[in-house]
């Protein structure tokens, strides 16, 4: 260090100490905090803004530094593996300055993550337990730490069910383990279970995550069986329901004889059976079967009777359930309802009358439709059929009563001309224009979970009570026929099964309505990258990225949301991983119901303000107000890009031009902004002998100098002319010292004048007599020994 420069640095630092300044540690770390990967480099700059000091060190078990004269000095270990490692920066000042040798210590956080996290269970790697017993799973993340900022999740389906967190304090790596216990229903068979383990390093650090492989248990429960009354004509099979898992086989006995469940049985079949069924274990349940039929009326074809005379009247009548009998008298014939003929836009009456006592009433039972009205008047019921159609086709009935008895007739309509737009229509299966089909499906929409519990849809007529519904079965891929009311899907595979509610009635013919079905499967995983496998771009250069949904369904339903920090950009371009579709039909997303693979792209340019910029993507499942809510969702892990951009040096600290007195010294210090950091050179002409140290460069003497700043994307430079100047400090200060000094004596000299004239006295020794003390005067310690006389 020149002279000069330690004069500066003393004078400032007194000045700086009168003022009260740096009454603290003036150390600077940046970034005072930092989070590492293992293994990866680390960099902390620690700088002092005080010039009276005697300089900066650091001391760390990895990347330590001794003290060295400069302002500024980091700490930097291209390998950093020592885990409780602890750096301090310090700075010893000189003598009289207004602090104490300090020490600060940066905070250094080292990591480690594992690829790859492991989920078991006690019930064996199978994953096979039975309803209701506890079971444990347990999550192994290895090697990982620091175990304090670790989180592991827990998931059924979608649905996190347990959190789990630990309060080690050690910063070393360690194998960690989460159990989360379990009591399993049936309705869990099949589902899927993970963990998740989320090291939670921010703000300084990253947010890393990991999944675990996803594993279906299997639940096994029952048999159960459970049996309804049974109609005459049906089977034990189908009256008889059997739930359990494994789906379990079923022996059939009566009085110890083995019964063929698909054989109909007849009222003679009722009685005591008993049900043998295997599957995840073994049962045996007894069942009392009642075989229902309808009632049957035996009775003679007349009676003799004497007139006033008391007579009973009999009829045989079986059924079960038992019957319930009413007898009637005087029952009158209904008149003038007969088959009528209409063409097709048309009117046609249809009459019905009847006598009796008390005045019948009467009941019309027909496939009723719009156009069709019904009046009653003066004992007489009409129906009044306007403007027919195909569906006024059919058999119409009048039914007759009054406390004394029924009676009932049928006559036919006949439709006589068909338009052609009725013809297709009824050949289909589906109404005209204005004709809605009289059947209903629950529910109208149904969105089911890959791999969730069984759901049924079921559909019947409206009303329930049609008269004229023949049939109602569900039909679904391929044709296939379910002759039911009921349609049950397999949550396994019915990707796209298209069911179909299918009905047909005695006049309308067929009708169907479609069900409006959507299985669903989350993504087994989501992760963005960048189109070229970049980890690192260039300032102001456009490049993509992509996010990657592996199986995921429907795809047509799924919607990206790209973020970059939590700031929302828009949705990108969606497509089929892995195709061309002008090359391949099942490239169309919104026409493959089954898991596909797909990505989405975005074009993204950054400038050096993201330097180390932060992008997620986010697969969600939008499902319409059918689907859970809120709709599925899986967030990518975050891809850290960090933006390269080329140098850009510091010219307020650098000027193009610098003053330098002869016999001086001077520092240039080039200081530049890039990244990667760029590397700092001094060019000047080989007849100069500046003194280089790092960045800054000593000067001596006049000439150009030239900073060069250059990393992996560009170089700069920036050019300085120092001038040299005289020095005239030591003439002026020696002026000043020849002029003081002569002041000086031409003082003394007059004051010696002054006190020579009226200070000083002459005196003489001639005669002298010594004086005594008088011992009541004070002499103040002095004694007068020779005695004077005045001279004149």
């Amino acid at each position: 260090m020149s002279e000069s420069t330690s004069f500066i640095r003393l004078f400032m630092g007194v000045l700086l100490s009168a003022t009260g300044v740096f009454t603290s540690c003036p150390i600077e770390l940046s970034p005072p905090s930092v989070v590492v990967r293992y293994g990866d480099s680390v960099s902390i700059n620690c700088s002092t803004s005080v010039s009276l000091f005697d300089g900066i060190g650091w001391e760390a078990s990895q990347g330590g530094k001794g003290l060295d004269n400069v302002t500024h000095m980091a700490w930097t270990v291209e390998k950093l593996t020592e885990w409780t490692i602890s750096p301090s920066c310090y700075i010893y000042p000189f003598p009289g300055s207004s602090f104490e040798q300090c020490i600060k210590n940066p905070k250094v956080v080292l990591y480690t993550f594992p690829e790859n996290i492991s989920l078991s269970s006690s019930s064996g790697p199978h994953m096979e337990m039975f309803e209701g017993e506890t079971h444990n799973f347990t999550c192994d993340i290895q090697n990982i730490a620091p175990v304090k900022k670790l989180t592991v999740k827990w998931y059924k389906g979608d649905e996190m069910v347990y959190e789990d967190t630990f309060k080690d304090p050690s910063k070393e790596p360690v194998d960690q383990s989460s159990i989360f216990s379990l009591i399993p229903t049936r309705q869990e068979n099949g589902v899927t279970f993970r963990c998740e383990a989320h090291l939670d390093l921010r703000p300084e650090g990253p947010q890393l995550n990991a999944s675990s492989q996803e594993y279906n248990i299997t639940v096994f429960f029952g048999p159960e069986v459970q049996c309804a009354a049974v109609l005459e004509g049906e089977t034990l099979e189908r009256r008889c329901s059997v739930r359990g898992y494994p789906i379990p086989t079923v022996t059939w006995l009566k009085n110890g004889t083995s019964i063929e469940p698909t054989e109909p049985l007849s009222r003679e079949n009722a009685g005591m059976y008993v049900a043998l069924a295997e599957g995840a274990e073994s049962t045996t349940t007894q069942h009392w079967i009642d075989v229902w039929y309808k009632p049957e009326l035996k009775c003679p074809s007349n009676y003799t009777a004497l007139e006033d005379a008391p007579h009973n009247l009999f009829c045989t009548v079986e059924g079960f359930p038992k019957p319930e009998v009413m007898w009637f008298k005087d029952e009158d014939e209904i008149v003038e309802l007969e088959d009528s003929e209409v063409d097709v836009g048309s009117d046609v009456w249809l009459k019905c009358s009847s006598t009796g006592d008390p005045r019948p009433n009467y009941l019309w039972d027909y496939y009723q439709t719009a156009n069709v009205v019904e009046e009653n008047e003066d004992g007489v019921s009409r129906l009044h059929i306007y403007n027919a159609t195909v569906y006024n086709k059919g058999s119409y009935t009048c039914h007759a009563w009054n406390d004394r008895g029924n009676v009932s007739k049928t006559a036919t309509v006949t439709v006589k001309v068909l338009l052609a737009l009725d013809l297709l229509s009824l050949s289909n299966g589906t109404p005209s224009a204005g004709q809605e089909c009289p059947i209903e499906i629950t529910p109208e929409r149904m969105v089911v979970q890959y791999q969730d519990r069984e759901q049924h849809a079921a559909c019947y007529p409206t009303p329930t009570d049609h008269p004229h519904v023949e049939e109602i079965y569900w039909q679904v891929l391929h044709g296939v026929k379910i002759y039911s009311s009921n349609w049950s899907v397999d949550t396994h595979k019915d990707w796209d099964p298209k069911p179909v509610c299918t009905a047909i009635f005695k006049v309308r013919g067929i009708c169907q309505k479609h069900l409006n079905f959507t299985l669903y499967k989350t993504p087994d995983s989501v992760s963005v990258s960048t189109v070229d496998n970049l980890s690192s771009v260039v300032e102001d250069k456009e490049f993509q990225l992509q996010c990657d949904i592996t199986n995921v369904a429907p795809a047509g339903n799924l919607v990206v949301q790209w973020y970059r920090g939590n700031k929302t950009l828009p949705k990108g371009s969606l497509r089929v991983s892995g195709c061309l579709p002008e090359n391949d039909t099942n490239c169309d997303i919104n026409a493959v119901r089954s898991p596909l693979n797909v990505s989405s792209t975005i074009s993204v340019t950054l400038d050096r303000n993201d330097k180390s910029a932060e992008f997620r993507c986010e697969a969600i499942l939008d499902l319409g107000a059918e689907g859970p809510k809120p709709p599925p969702n899986m967030m990518s892990s975050p891809l850290n890009i960090t933006v390269y951009y080329k140098p850009s040096i510091n010219t307020t600290k650098l000027p193009k031009r610098i003053p330098v007195f002869r016999g001086y010294p001077e520092e240039l210090v080039c200081e530049a902004e890039g990244h990667p950091p760029p590397e700092i050179e001094w060019l000047y002409s080989a007849d100069k002998v500046p003194h280089v140290s790092g960045d800054t460069l000593i000067v001596y003497e006049a000439g150009v100098y030239r900073c060069n700043a250059t990393n992996e994307v560009d170089s700069t430079y920036h050019a300085v002319e120092v001038i040299l100047k005289e020095d005239y400090l030591p003439l002026i200060a020696g002026f000043v010292a020849v002029t003081v000094v002569a002041i000086s004596i031409v003082f003394l000299f007059i004051y010696s004048i002054y006190y020579k004239n009226t200070k000083m006295r002459r005196y003489s020794l001639k005669n002298a007599k010594l004086d005594t003390q008088s011992g009541n005067v004070a002499h103040y310690g002095c004694d007068m020994q020779f005695p004077m006389t005045k001279l004149s």
